[in-house]
């Protein structure tokens, strides 16, 4: 197998707040488009930062979604949601909530209650992952993803481990469904260990140092908070741990699809977006109290 190699590595950029508890910074759309990054058209990270105690939860009201899913990785702090389908519950630190919107809710998102009393380093990503165009009218759903229930590959030497969100990784599967080919791992590197990733070269692949650094293909070297994306050009390409490091490591099949996007709401035809908001006015998406 040829090597697939590093095509940049972008720093982040200025934060921004997202509500007021989210303070992330932006990577897709960013430092690459979302036809560059097809499937994966979202990306904010919200690099570790400490929140004051509050009485009254940071975060987000009532928004909506419609044409794709949000997949919210919790590295530290949790996240207490509702949504217009009456579904609703707690991201812990450690766990991921796959949220398929599809044809459209309403959700809201805040810092979980009894951590906001307390406050403490919140570190978070949240992702958005373009549904196939058969797909956008489909019935909205939630996989809650445990980090008890992960699959977790230990890598050889105790030097770590990969925790498995969705796809596969040398042949154990991640429990999330998804609707399109796509690889969604958290890489834990004890410092000095090494773990080597296979992805057909047509893939959209990219890593978000999360905690640490880390050296990739024996040359490059990704700092922490930095995200690097890849050329076309081959199917494997290893990751080192400088020091003790977390990788979120991301590939997908592209979906080559028209991208019609605005705000909340990603569809293949401006008339789709068009369509979408009339919905949302009318209140088809449900009713969801702030």
């Amino acid at each position: 197998m040829s090597t697939k190699t590093i095509a940049g590595i972008s720093r982040p950029g200025t934060p921004h707040f997202v509500g007021d508890g989210f303070r992330v910074h932006n990577f897709i759309p960013g430092t690459s488009t979302m036809q560059e990054m097809d499937p994966f058209i979202m990306l904010d990270y919200n690099s570790r930062y400490s929140f004051a105690p509050s009485e009254i939860p940071r975060g987000v009201g009532v928004h909506p979604h419609k044409g794709f899913e949000t997949v919210t990785i919790a590295y530290r702090g949790k996240v207490e949601h509702a949504d217009s389908t009456g579904s609703g519950g707690v991201i812990n630190e450690g766990d991921v909530q796959w949220m398929t919107a599809a044809k459209g809710i309403l959700h809201k998102e805040f810092h979980e209650k009894e951590w906001s009393k307390k406050g403490g380093d919140f570190q978070m990503v949240q992702l958005w992952v373009n549904l196939p165009a058969r797909y956008k009218k489909s019935d909205p759903k939630y996989q809650n993803l445990r980090n008890t229930d992960m699959q977790k590959v230990a890598l050889p030497g105790n030097g770590g481990e990969i925790e498995i969100i969705a796809g596969e990784y040398n042949g154990h599967k991640g429990s999330a469904s998804t609707f399109s080919p796509i690889n969604v791992f958290n890489a834990k590197l004890k410092k000095g260990a090494e773990a080597t990733f296979n992805f057909p070269a047509h893939y959209t692949t990219a890593i978000l140092l999360v905690e640490g650094s880390a050296k990739v293909n024996g040359t490059d070297i990704v700092p922490q908070d930095h995200f690097a994306m890849f050329n076309r050009d081959g199917e494997t390409f290893t990751i080192e741990a400088v020091e003790d490091a977390v990788v979120l490591v991301l590939s997908g099949e592209p979906l080559q699809e028209p991208i019609a996007a605005h705000g909340p709401f990603v569809m293949n035809t401006r008339q789709e977006l068009v369509e979408a908001f009339d919905e949302f006015n009318q209140g088809k998406f449900g009713y969801l109290e702030d």
